[in-house]
């Protein structure tokens, strides 16, 4: 009989519902995952007993979704979730059931699941619940719908993209009959929120196989995605390299989208609503990773100064990943260098820089457009001779720099 290693308290929480005559389960991807060998994230559990009899058991519980039967369980400082057996009424909007009914039965509530991988449950009483060949598709390494395929993309058009982005994740190929189904299914993602499709491609982008991305475009999910997500094609060139880049969303963002210009890439994700700062930052990494940084220190102080030292790191990753020849030696002294440019403290950006408006103005220097180009002008100095960033020489650099300077004298 296959075992899975159950927390304590999800454990204690089974054992409870059946100590007081229901059945109780782990169930879903904590079951798969477990079966893979990889650490679940999250142990949810499917029982028979309706949320209100849930709430009368445990003494600390909260009405996280009560009408869809869901109780969350607090249980030695962690959070479950205990789902009441259902049956899912019509789907009328294409992504959620117009109602459901509780059921007493174990297997009505696993065969409205997804994914036959997704529709396991388990119990140290009972054991392996499979009823739909769940293992064997994992042993296989195959995304298979539970039941008729059309009628699970039917009901939820995003089942449609979570099928591509689990394949990336587990490394899975989808069966043939279900990825049938997503070609013809494709039109209904427009009934999808970009939120909800923002993060399975982020999802899928994060995988172990982030060349996926390319069953986006083959099985004509793509135009239905966002405005001008098609035209993101162009970044599926190179796309298993994407794997070297950290996991992180911003970067792997970046590389995919890299062919397109700053404002292309920003668009798409904001269609697909994302957070500012990662926008900010894909706009940042589409708009430099082109450009070749001199192995000179000022020339990376100057590149440093425009952006966090994070995102120039990052920068970086992304460059050594995607450009060829010549560079990646130069890059090699562009990384040294900028390690003992932060192992220095040069100053690299305004805000460290030893003068700030005010002392100019204790100078006698008036706010306003002048005292910015001093600003700039100090500023240029210690990005190219860090040892002057100190107040004594900033200052005195200052009072001979107006009739130097443009438009003065």
């Amino acid at each position: 009989m296959i075992t899975i290693q159950v927390p304590d308290a999800a454990g204690k929480i089974i054992k409870q519902l059946n100590t007081h005559g229901f059945e109780a389960y782990a169930v879903g991807g904590c079951v798969r995952d477990s079966l893979l060998g990889r650490v679940p994230k999250d142990w949810d559990i499917t029982t028979s007993a309706k949320p209100e009899q849930v709430k009368q058991i445990f003494a600390r519980t909260v009405d996280t979704g009560i009408l869809h039967g869901t109780v969350t369980v607090l249980m030695e400082h962690e959070a479950y979730e205990v789902t009441t057996y259902r049956i899912d009424g019509e789907y009328e909007d294409g992504r959620h059931p117009k109602s459901v009914e509780f059921t007493k039965n174990l297997l009505e509530d696993l065969k409205r699941r997804d994914f036959t991988i997704n529709a396991m449950a388990y119990s140290e009483r009972d054991g392996l619940v499979d009823a739909f060949g769940g293992a064997m598709d994992l042993n296989a390494g195959i995304i298979r719908c539970v039941g008729n395929p059309m009628d699970r993309f039917h009901e939820d058009a995003l089942r449609i993209l979570r099928a591509i982005r689990f394949s990336a994740q587990l490394g899975f190929r989808i069966e043939e009959e279900t990825y049938k189904a997503i070609f013809a299914i494709a039109p209904n993602m427009e009934k999808v929120s970009k939120e909800r499709i923002a993060v399975e491609l982020t999802k899928l982008l994060l995988s172990d196989y982030p060349e996926q991305m390319k069953a986006v475009f083959e099985s004509g999910i793509a135009p239905y995605v966002s405005e001008h997500f098609s035209t993101a094609e162009r970044g599926l060139f190179e796309l298993e390299k994407l794997k070297r880049l950290p996991s992180s969303k911003h970067v792997r963002w970046s590389g995919f989208l890299r062919f397109l210009d700053q404002k292309e890439a920003a668009g798409i994700l904001k269609e697909l609503k994302l957070d500012n700062d990662t926008m900010d930052q894909v706009r940042i990494l589409t708009g430099l990773w082109k450009t070749e940084i001199p192995a000179l220190k000022p020339e990376i102080r100057k590149v440093m100064s425009r952006i966090k030292t994070s995102l120039f790191e990052d920068l970086l990753n992304v460059q050594s990943v995607f450009l060829n020849g010549p560079y990646l030696d130069q890059l090699k002294t562009v990384r040294q260098f900028a390690g003992e440019i932060i192992n220095d403290g040069d100053c690299i950006h305004l805000k460290d820089m030893a003068v700030t408006g005010r002392d100019l103005m204790e100078a006698g220097i008036k706010p306003g457009p002048k005292m910015g180009e001093i600003l700039e002008a100090l500023f240029d100095e210690v990005i190219k001779n860090p040892e002057n960033n100190n107040r004594e020489y900033l200052l005195n650099y200052s009072k001979d720099l107006p009739e130097n300077m443009p438009g003065h004298g």
